[in-house]
């Protein structure tokens, strides 16, 4: 079974930190689901925008699927990241 976690974007937005906690969730589970809340910006252009911001810092062995206001950040090859 595959393992999901889970993570909020607030008001912040993606910070530095933001996305070292994501690359520690990647470190445990294959996908990650960023559920963006209302104070970052709660349009489906600013989603979209978010979710190529985020799978740009990440790197190219990542991809993202926007469903509603949750992004779905899988990795592809994690033994060559980790």
């Amino acid at each position: 079974m595959i393992s999901i976690g889970k993570v909020q974007l607030g008001k912040q937005g993606i910070t530095d930190n933001f996305i070292s906690t994501l690359r520690e969730h990647f470190k445990k589970n294959k996908i990650v689901k960023v559920a963006v809340l209302k104070g970052a910006g709660h349009d489906k252009q600013k989603v979209k925008e978010f979710s190529e911001e985020i799978v740009n810092k990440l790197g190219k062995n990542f991809t993202a699927r926007i469903v509603g206001f949750t992004i779905a950040i899988k990795i592809w090859r994690k033994d060559v990241w980790v």
